[in-house]
C-alpha cells in the first residue's frame, strides 16, 4: 500500500470505529497532503458520512457563472470541510448570471444563498476590452468602461434588492499578452488601463453597498502566472478558460472569503519565536547570532514578522507560546535592533519548557476567547502535529520547509483573512495592552467594588446606523461566549432590523479609565404588543466581570417600560462555548416559562420587578 492508501484505509476504519474526530482529522490531513481533484471526491463522500456528527456551520454558497467552474466547487467544498464549514455549492446554469441575478423567482434566490460568488471573466462581460480591443476607436474603449460598470453595478443593485447575502465578484481580468505589445503599459490608453478603471470603480461601487465583496481576479491570475492560468483547448472545447492545475487555487481563493464570511476566522494568532520569527535558536546562538536582518537569509525570517505585523495593524491580536529561556527571548523582543515585533505588540507571552498545547489554552483562557479562536505559526512540524492531536480546534498553519515561502503561507492563510476593518479592529493590540493594566490595578484593589469603582467606567448607548452597523454586524458574527442567542447577521440584516419599526437595534461602547474599550455589546429586542422580546443580547469577551451586563439589561427595562411594555423575555440556547452567559438572566431575577430543545425561554415581569444598574457604570445615551 501507499501512504496515501493507508491513510485512506486508516480513515475509514476510524468512522467504522465511531470516532469521528479521528475521521475527521485524518481527513484533514489527507487534503492538508493532497489538496486536489484526486482527494475531494474521497474527502467529501467521508465528510458525508460525518455530517451529522460533526456539527458543523452551514454555508450555501451559490456560483453565478459566464464559465465553467462546476471543476473547482467540489475542490472549494473539500477545503472548506477540512476549515471546519459544511459549504454546500449550487453552480448556476452556464452564462445565465444575468438573468438569475435579475429575476427574483430564479433558482439562484430559491437557493437562499449565505453568500453568492459571481465568476465572471473580462471576454464575456467586455469582449470589447478583450480580443477585439483592437478595433476600438477611443471614444468607443470609454463606452465600454461606462458599459461595463453600469452592468455591474445594475447586477448588483438588483441582487440586492433581492436578497441580503454576501456577494463576492470577480474583478476583470487583464489578457496574457495586451494587443498594443510593449506600448500598453506606456499610457493609461491600452487594454490595461481600461481594466484597471473598471475595477476601479467596481470597488468603489462595492464599498457603498454592504455585504458586496471585490475579488481581484487579476491579482490572482497574476500570481499564479498568466502563461500557466489558461487552458484556451478546454476554453474552446468546453468554455472551461482555466488549466485543471490552477482551479485549486481559484477555490482557495474563493475559500478566502468564505471563511470569514462564515465566521471562521481565527481572532489570535501564537507564534513560536526559534526559527519562525528569527532564524536560529537564541538559546544557543545568543542574541547576535540569531538572524532576522535585510539579508539573506535572516530577510526570510524579516518577512515573517512584517506578515505578522501586518495582522496585527488588521486586528489580529498576537501571542507567543516559545520553548525557551525567558530572559532570553525576551531580550531579543525588546532590545535587538532587527526585531520588527516588540513586547507591546503581543497580548500573551508563554516563554517556557512546558507542553505548547498547555500554554495554547491558558493563552486562550487570559484572552478570554475561545481555543477553537487561536492559529498557530510554528516551523516545527512536529511541534505542529503535537497540537493538532491534542487540541484539534486549534488552526495550525502549514509552513513549507523553504523559510522564504513561511511569510506568504502566513499572509494567504483563509483563517487570517478581514473583509472589513472598524476602528476597533485598528486598536485592537492598544486595547489588550490596556487590558493589562486593568488586571495590574485589580490585583492591587482590596475589594472587586473598589476596583470596579477604580475603574470609573462610562457605558455609551446608541442606536445603530450606518456608522457603527458594521462593527454590530461583525460582533454578531465573532461573539461565541457572552451570547445568548448565537444569532448571525450580517450588515445588510442589520440594517433591514434599524428600518423595522418593531425592532430596537443598539451597540454599547465601553470606557474607562485605562481607555476606549470600543463598542463592546449588542442588543436586537423586538416589540409585539406590550412584550419586548430579546432576539439578541451579547458582549464582547473582553468586558467580561465587569458587571456591564448588568447595565446593559437595566438600560433595556427602562426603554421597554418607556415604551409601555409589561414583560421583557429572552432565549438562552446553550452551546459548545456560550456557558459564561448561561445564568445571566436568572441573576438578574428573570424566571424562566418555557423550554425547547434544551433552550430556555427566561422572563422579566416589568409590572412588578426591574434591575438596578451598576452604581460603578455611568451610562450615556449616545445621538449616534
Amino acid at each position: 500500500m501507499t501512504a496515501d492508501e493507508t491513510s485512506r484505509v486508516r480513515i475509514d476504519r476510524l468512522i467504522a470505529e465511531g470516532d469521528e474526530a479521528g475521521a475527521a482529522a485524518g481527513l484533514r490531513g489527507l487534503w492538508r497532503e493532497e489538496p486536489g481533484p484526486a482527494a475531494a471526491g474521497f474527502v467529501l463522500s467521508r465528510f458525508e458520512k460525518l455530517r451529522e456528527r460533526l456539527d458543523l456551520p452551514v454555508m450555501r454558497v451559490a456560483l453565478a457563472r459566464s464559465f465553467t467552474v462546476e471543476a473547482a466547487a467540489p475542490l472549494l467544498r473539500a477545503g472548506a470541510l477540512s476549515a471546519g464549514i459544511d459549504a454546500q455549492v449550487q453552480v448556476g446554469e452556464f452564462n445565465a448570471y444575468v438573468q438569475e441575478i435579475l429575476d427574483p423567482g430564479s433558482a439562484l434566490y430559491g437557493y437562499d444563498p449565505n453568500l453568492v460568488i459571481l465568476a465572471v471573466q473580462t471576454r464575456d462581460v467586455a469582449p470589447g476590452l478583450w480580443s477585439q480591443f483592437a478595433d476600438q476607436e477611443a471614444g468607443q474603449v470609454e463606452d465600454w468602461i461606462d458599459r461595463t460598470v453600469s452592468s455591474f453595478q445594475s447586477w448588483i443593485d438588483a441582487f440586492r434588492s433581492h436578497s441580503s447575502a454576501h456577494l463576492v465578484v470577480h474583478g476583470l481580468e487583464m489578457p496574457p499578452w495586451p494587443v498594443r505589445g510593449v506600448l500598453d503599459g506606456q499610457d493609461d490608453a491600452g487594454q490595461g488601463g481600461a481594466i484597471r478603471r473598471i475595477n476601479q470603480r467596481l470597488r468603489e461601487i462595492a464599498a457603498e453597498r454592504a455585504g458586496v465583496f471585490v475579488l481581484d481576479y487579476d491579482g490572482l491570475i497574476a500570481r499564479c502566472g498568466r502563461d500557466h492560468w489558461y487552458d484556451e483547448r478546454k476554453w474552446l472545447t468546453m468554455r472551461m478558460p482555466v488549466a485543471a492545475a490552477q482551479l485549486a487555487h481559484l477555490a482557495d481563493e474563493w475559500l478566502r472569503y468564505v471563511v470569514p464570511l462564515a465566521g471562521r476566522a481565527c481572532k489570535a494568532l501564537v507564534c513560536d519565536l526559534d526559527n519562525t520569527l528569527w532564524k536560529g535558536v537564541v538559546g544557543e546562538d545568543g542574541a547576535d547570532g540569531i538572524e532576522m536582518g535585510i539579508e539573506y537569509p535572516g530577510a526570510a525570517f524579516r518577512a515573517v514578522q512584517r506578515a505578522v505585523l501586518d495582522l496585527y495593524r488588521r486586528g489580529v491580536i498576537l501571542a507567543v507560546a516559545s520553548k525557551n529561556n525567558h530572559e532570553d527571548a525576551m531580550e531579543v523582543l525588546a532590545d535587538h535592533p532587527d526585531m520588527l515585533l516588540r513586547p507591546e505588540h503581543f497580548a500573551a507571552l508563554r516563554i517556557d519548557w512546558r507542553d505548547k498545547s498547555l500554554n495554547l489554552r491558558e493563552i486562550a483562557a487570559e484572552l478570554n476567547i475561545g481555543v477553537d479562536a487561536l492559529a498557530f505559526l510554528d516551523d516545527n512540524p512536529v511541534e505542529r502535529q503535537l497540537v493538532r492531536e491534542q487540541l484539534p480546534e486549534v488552526t495550525v498553519i502549514d509552513l513549507p520547509d523553504d523559510p522564504m515561502a513561511f511569510a506568504s503561507a502566513v499572509s494567504r492563510h483563509p483563517a487570517l483573512q478581514v473583509l472589513a476593518q472598524s476602528e476597533d479592529d485598528r486598536r485592537r493590540g492598544q486595547m489588550y495592552a490596556q487590558q493589562r493594566a486593568r488586571d495590574a490595578s485589580r490585583a492591587q484593589s482590596a475589594s472587586l467594588d473598589d476596583f470596579y469603582r477604580s475603574l470609573e467606567m462610562v457605558l455609551e448607548i446608541g442606536a445603530a446606523d450606518g456608522r457603527t452597523r458594521a462593527r454590530v454586524a461583525q460582533l454578531t458574527q465573532k461573539t461565541n461566549q457572552f451570547n445568548l442567542t448565537t444569532r448571525r447577521y450580517s450588515e445588510q440584516e442589520i440594517a433591514g432590523l434599524e428600518s423595522d419599526p418593531a425592532c430596537h437595534v443598539c451597540w454599547q461602547r465601553l470606557v474607562d479609565r485605562f481607555g476606549d474599550n470600543g463598542v463592546i455589546g449588542v442588543v436586537i429586542a423586538r416589540h409585539d404588543g406590550d412584550r419586548w422580546d430579546l432576539d439578541t443580547f451579547l458582549m464582547s469577551c473582553r468586558v467580561i466581570g465587569r458587571t456591564v451586563e448588568t447595565a446593559m439589561l437595566a438600560t433595556i427595562v427602562e426603554r421597554a417600560r418607556a415604551a409601555g411594555a409589561k414583560r421583557l423575555g429572552g432565549w438562552y440556547r446553550p452551546t459548545k462555548k456560550n456557558a459564561p452567559a448561561r445564568d445571566v438572566y436568572e441573576r438578574h431575577g428573570f424566571a424562566p416559562t418555557r423550554e425547547e430543545d434544551g433552550a430556555v425561554y427566561w422572563e422579566l415581569d416589568l409590572e412588578s420587578a426591574g434591575i438596578d444598574p451598576p452604581p460603578w457604570i455611568e451610562r450615556r445615551v449616545s445621538d449616534s
